[in-house]
């Protein structure tokens, strides 16, 4: 456009920032994506992805055990986590690559440096280069949320990232915070031995969840011998030469203290908001947030908010599809205005797995919506008792006079993939009968989602 550099400059380069520069040359339009550290953001470099690979190398380390019933002898003793770690960087370098490949092929420039805003349509990199853009969205994403007495030194006292480059695993951790990460990382550090004490302030791990699913992963847990503390606040914590101690104290007031090499704190994200230039600009945030109209615009026209820096879900797929919907927006396309936060599906990658979206039972009895429940469990399918994975349950809360599907919650194997059946069927305004009549292939999980509208129907077969 005339008199600007670029139509749409995006500062970030996170799932959101790469994302909005891609569509945005996708659709026709001069894009710029810029990034003061690694293509990809958080969530390539030092979050989804690198945790994914620890998980699955996790995974494999457990299922090891299991060949002795087949008669093969198996040493544990040689593990060698920084060969883990390895893989999870060459995962993560691997994907960073190939998004700065992206860029390239579809015309986005990628401009490495330190912005901030210096006026409506101008930013300002730290070696005093000045950009302007048409258009600008701020994609600068989040980092992780500090405790005041708990402050991170990624030695003793580890954020998400920190732990993330550990190379070499301790023998005992406490983990603050029982979200997805703080999960995540028990089932991680748990598979190879760690003795995990995890500590959590609201009634249970997984607090956002479906309280019967999370039951499941509970129960999980203890069986593995990971020691949940639930109900109970971090008071205070201190620092040693070998370890840390963290006192904690429950609902009755009842204060522990606990021991151990390290501590990860995992109490959620702050957003990366500050010392970008928003007070140039006339910005002001709401709550550490930057408040967005219906296609993701500030108050300022011209400059749009995409990603965890906005007031929805912290997730790299919220971040996908507000930032197609911002370039489509600026396009001139007609996107949907604003994400339907029942169709915005969590997932949290333990063993087993738990995936839902939209209400669970406690959502709709607050919010005081009519609403019906139906489940099946997983043993019901042959194929979970065929591959030893049998512990779990497809559930669906509906409305109980249309049928239209509420939310659905899923825990079992594979319960990350599954979940995207049930949403399909929301999405697409499908009622429980027409997936119950939907043949589905035998023997799989996906039976279960089947099974699970036939309860809604009240004619399940195999339970």
């Amino acid at each position: 456009m005339a008199g600007f550099d670029f139509d749409v400059l995006i500062m970030g380069s996170g799932p959101g920032g790469y994302v909005a520069g891609i569509r945005a040359a996708q659709l026709g339009l001069k894009a710029a994506v810029i990034e003061r550290d690694k293509v990809g953001g958080v969530c390539l470099n030092v979050g989804c992805i690198p945790s994914k690979a620890l998980i699955h190398q996790a995974e494999l380390f457990r299922s090891l055990p299991a060949l002795r019933e087949m008669g093969v002898e198996v040493d544990l003793k040689g593990l060698d986590y920084s060969r883990v770690f390895d893989k999870s960087r060459k995962a993560a370098d691997m994907l960073s690559k190939g998004v700065a490949f992206l860029l390239k092929k579809y015309k986005a420039e990628l401009i490495t440096g330190d912005a901030s805003f210096s006026g409506k349509n101008e930013i300002t990199l730290k070696d005093g280069k000045k950009i302007t853009g048409k258009n600008i969205i701020i994609a600068t994403g989040s980092r992780p949320r500090v405790i005041p007495g708990f402050e991170f030194d990624e030695k003793q006292v580890l954020s998400s990232t920190g732990a993330l480059m550990l190379k070499k695993l301790p023998k005992k951790a406490i983990i603050l915070g029982a979200g997805a990460i703080g999960v995540e990382f028990s089932h991680i550090w748990s598979s190879f031995g760690v003795e995990v004490h995890l500590v959590e302030m609201m009634d249970r791990i997984l607090p956002l969840e479906d309280a019967e699913a999370v039951q499941v992963l509970a129960r999980s847990f203890q069986k593995r011998g990971l020691h949940m503390y639930t109900g109970t606040k971090a008071v205070s914590m201190q620092k040693g030469k070998t370890g840390v101690s963290v006192v904690v104290e429950d609902k009755a007031g009842a204060r522990t203290t606990l021991d151990a090499d390290l501590l990860l704190v995992v109490v959620g994200r702050t957003c990366n908001t500050d010392g970008i230039g928003l007070d140039k600009v006339g910005i002001a945030t709401e709550k550490g947030y930057i408040p967005v109209g219906d296609y993701n615009q500030t108050k300022v026209p011209g400059i749009y908010a995409i990603g965890d820096v906005v007031n929805t879900p912290l997730l790299a797929h919220v971040a996908f599809k507000e930032a197609e919907m911002v370039a489509e927006h600026l396009a001139g396309k007609s996107p949907a205005p604003r994400l339907d936060p029942l169709s915005i599906p969590g997932a949290t990658y333990c063993e087993p797995q738990v995936a839902s979206f939209g209400l669970t039972e406690w959502k709709a009895v607050e919010q005081k919506v009519p609403f019906a429940k139906a489940s099946f469990p997983y043993r019901g399918a042959g194929k979970s008792v065929a591959i030893e994975q049998s512990e779990g349950f497809v559930k669906v809360i509906y409305d109980p006079k249309t049928k239209e599907i509420l939310g659905a919650h899923v825990v079992g194997a594979e319960a990350t993939e599954l979940i995207h059946e049930l949403l399909l069927a929301r999405t697409a305004e499908l009622l429980p009968e027409d997936i119950a009549n939907m043949i589905h292939a035998h023997p799989t999980l996906s039976e279960a989602v089947m099974e699970s509208m036939r309860a809604v129907e009240g004619w399940n077969i195999h339970v």
